[in-house]
């Protein structure tokens, strides 16, 4: 879970997180954790925000680079919770059910131009098993938690604004009353 989560944080941020995967020389199930927290950021990132971003964002943070998102996550960090969240839950569930390992290349890049995914192949072999789990820890799991935890984020966010933007005063005759602010 922590492997996971720095190395997504690292790929996000504006520091190469291959070259720190490297420097560290992450392999075996450390870089399988990391190759799935990095996965996690990208494709939590591209599927959270298809609503603003559309097919061209979606593309472009899924197989680019979550870098993309520097920008919108200094005016609202918590953007960051929910690749975070799907990080945090696959990346002991590939390391302990599936036993994804990895290359110290392929650690840090998570699906950035497949590299994570090709080189989780180059390192546990082709086989269905490992496809499968690639398919389901570097793409579809994230995809899903990441949406789900988004969604319900957009919602509380919503009704919590909807209650800050309310005002409470004292009636005449001792009641409350709700005032919208406009």
């Amino acid at each position: 879970m922590i492997v996971a989560t720095l190395m997504g944080l690292a790929l996000t941020a504006p520091i190469s997180s291959a070259a720190l995967a490297i420097m560290l020389e992450l392999d075996g199930i450390a870089a399988g954790a990391a190759t799935i927290g990095c996965a996690a950021q990208m494709i939590g990132f591209a599927v959270s925000s298809y609503r603003e971003n559309r097919w061209s964002g979606f593309i472009a943070l899924g197989i680019g680079t979550s870098m993309l998102q520097v920008p919108n996550i200094i005016k609202k960090p918590l953007i960051l919770i929910p690749p975070i969240v799907a990080g945090i839950i696959l990346a002991p569930i590939g390391t302990v059910l599936f036993q994804m390992t990895n290359s110290p290349a392929g650690a840090g890049m998570g699906t950035s131009g497949l590299v994570g995914p090709i080189l989780t192949i180059s390192d546990m072999g082709l086989s269905t098993n490992v496809l499968i789990a690639i398919g389901l820890l570097h793409f579809v799991g994230p995809a899903i938690i990441s949406l789900l935890v988004s969604e319900w984020m957009r919602k509380k966010a919503h009704t919590f604004w909807r209650y800050e933007n309310r005002t409470i005063r004292s009636g005449s005759n001792g009641s409350n009353k709700i005032n919208e602010r406009v």
